[in-house]
């Protein structure tokens, strides 16, 4: 049983007055997604705005430190997993984003003097703060504190209630869960929301005064990586903007050998769409357990072939994307708010050079419609529960094989 979550209601049991303008909800339509659970350094997972201004976090800070707040910011640390000594240094690594996708989490209110869990999904649109492998930790408007999710994905029963009414655009078939990204990120690469041509270039640990921008229309090659590990893959898809696809009940764990894309290496594809990878038979870890599946059949070095979501994300608030267009959060694209790539061990709270490379065998742009080289991404991309329909063709996965979790350092932004 899930709670529905809309944006720009009030919570009933809040950590924070929400009338304080601590944090601001956009008006957006959700965006197709190949697969129910992404990976937090996904391309095109998360949004933002050229106004950095969706949620106030030293607000927030100077309330949970106030002596007076100590009971609530006790509550709020234990969530989190910290000390409520922790707190400033931990918000100091949050980034504020906003969802581009209708998105499962572990929400709590505050109740009595403790934090009170339950499932929830925030409507896309909402804005909240991630942390370093792409978590949603804390939803802005309240201030509640947010865990992943961790039930299955493809079992759940959305309650709209308490004036969250199920809200224009919503599809079961697109909602998501995050899961942490394999590395920690240095930055994130985000889809500006009223223009989806436009990138932001979002350090982590940063509100917004040192980002750069990208043009998403950038066409970039998908790399060579058959008979890579599916966690090396997904790494170098993100690194290069691109977006990591399978198919399947769970996410392939990250030993599990590539034997395909679709498209092809060397396809030149907008920041964001979907590399569809055909991996060897092995056991996926999903959101209510695990599954596993066979090899694909000897003589077939690809699994069968489907089609990416191809309507265009409109991310613009109240604009619904439209069903034909090809860039970030549209077509086979993945979300485009993906993360940009990071380095292995970036720094806690000082944002990292803005500019980042352009993605690998990524032919030069045709529309400068930035100066900064499109963001690495990292975001751990999700497995699609219904993949909307598409008219660009992708491969879907094969089971994954085994677990061999990656270790290699992070190049600019994978997204699955």
């Amino acid at each position: 049983m899930v709670k529905a979550v809309a944006a720009g209601v009030p919570a009933l049991a809040p950590f924070f007055d929400e009338n304080s303008g601590l944090g601001k909800d956009a008006t957006i339509r959700s965006q197709p997604a190949r697969g129910s659970l992404q990976q937090g350094d996904t391309p095109g997972l998360y949004g933002g705005t050229k106004q950095p201004t969706i949620c106030d976090v030293d607000k927030l800070e100077r309330f949970l430190t106030d002596p007076r707040n100590h009971k609530k910011a006790q509550a709020w640390a234990d969530v989190l997993e910290i000390g409520t000594d922790e707190i400033p240094e931990y918000l100091d690594r949050l980034t504020p984003v906003l969802l581009r996708h209708d998105t499962l989490v572990k929400n709590h209110d505050y109740k009595k003097e403790k934090a009170v869990p339950y499932n929830s999904l925030l409507q896309a649109g909402i804005a909240i703060l991630v942390d370093e492998q792409g978590l949603p930790a804390v939803k802005c408007s309240c201030g509640n504190p947010l865990r992943p999710f961790e039930g299955d994905t493809s079992r759940i029963s959305v309650e709209f209630e308490d004036g969250n009414k199920k809200w224009t655009g919503y599809e079961r078939s697109s909602v998501v869960a995050v899961r942490p990204a394999p590395r920690t990120l240095a930055r994130i690469a985000l889809v500006d929301v009223q223009d989806p041509d436009r990138g932001i270039n979002r350090p982590v640990g940063t509100t917004g005064k040192d980002d750069s921008t990208f043009d998403t229309r950038k066409r970039r090659a998908v790399p060579n990586l058959a008979g890579t590990t599916f966690g090396k893959a997904s790494r170098q898809l993100a690194d290069a903007g691109l977006a990591a696809g399978f198919d399947g009940k769970g996410l392939p764990p990250d030993g599990a050998k590539v034997t395909a894309t679709d498209p092809p290496a060397g396809t030149e594809l907008e920041f964001g769409q979907y590399v569809m990878l055909s991996v060897a038979g092995g056991t996926s870890t999903s959101g209510g357990g695990t599954t596993t599946t066979p090899p694909p059949p000897s003589g077939s070095s690809r699994p069968t072939t489907t089609t990416a979501p191809s309507s265009p994300s409109s991310s613009s608030p109240a604009t619904p994307p439209s069903s034909s267009s090809t860039k970030p959060g549209a077509s086979s694209s993945p979300p485009s708010s993906s993360t940009a790539p990071t380095s292995e061990s970036p720094p806690k709270s000082s944002s990292p050079s803005s500019s980042e490379p352009d993605p690998p065998s990524s032919p030069p742009s045709t529309d400068p419609t930035t100066s900064s080289p499109p963001p690495e991404v990292t975001s751990t991309p999700p497995e699609v529960t219904s993949p909307p329909p598409s008219s660009e063709p992708v491969t879907t996965s094969a089971p994954p094989p085994t677990s061999e979790p990656a270790t290699g350092e992070p190049s600019t932004s994978a997204t699955t």
